[in-house]
């Protein structure tokens, strides 16, 4: 994570946050739910890009699951962030720190719609694997609300990949 990110914000009048978790922890769990966020917010465009370009015999369908995902994974971008900044830091906000962090590649190009189907099975995936790394990490700090936020990622994604996968079979 960028060094301007892991340091924790500087709360006016020095109050220092005091939620029952270590500094060191807060950070810790803030960085995994940046690599969260940059994975999501990857995943998000690719799912709206999609959205808007996909074609051919399941157009309607795709066209409308598409929109589902990508509407779910925007409100989930904000609660994403907004728990980072709870923990007391920034969170990050810009294509060069989402690239940094991400570990899904955005498509060069517009993909056939079986490919488009086949890459975000692979996206919720791989941001499924991201939200249970940080739930490890969230859990091993005692951050409830971060472990509640990561469990009801993975059920959302996980079942994304699984509706995706059963279009391709």
């Amino acid at each position: 994570m960028a060094k301007a990110l892991n340091k924790s914000i500087k709360t006016e009048k020095g109050i220092v946050i005091d939620i029952g978790i270590t500094a060191k922890d807060r950070e810790a769990v803030a960085h995994e739910l940046s690599k969260m966020l940059a994975d999501s917010y990857t995943l998000y465009l690719t799912t709206h890009n999609f959205h808007w370009n996909v074609t051919g015999p399941l157009f309607n369908t795709l066209h409308q699951m598409f929109m589902t995902q990508y509407t779910e994974e925007w409100q989930a971008l904000d609660e994403i962030a907004e728990r980072i900044r709870a923990l007391g830091h920034y969170a990050p906000g810009t294509y060069a720190q989402y690239g940094s962090l991400a570990t899904i590649k955005a498509p060069d190009d517009v993909p056939e719609a079986s490919e488009m189907v086949h890459f975000l099975v692979k996206g919720n995936e791989a941001v499924a694997k991201t939200a249970r790394a940080a739930l490890k990490r969230a859990e091993a700090a005692n951050d409830a609300p971060t472990v509640d936020l990561l469990t009801r990622r993975l059920d959302i994604h996980e079942k994304n990949a699984w509706m995706l996968r059963s279009i391709l079979a």
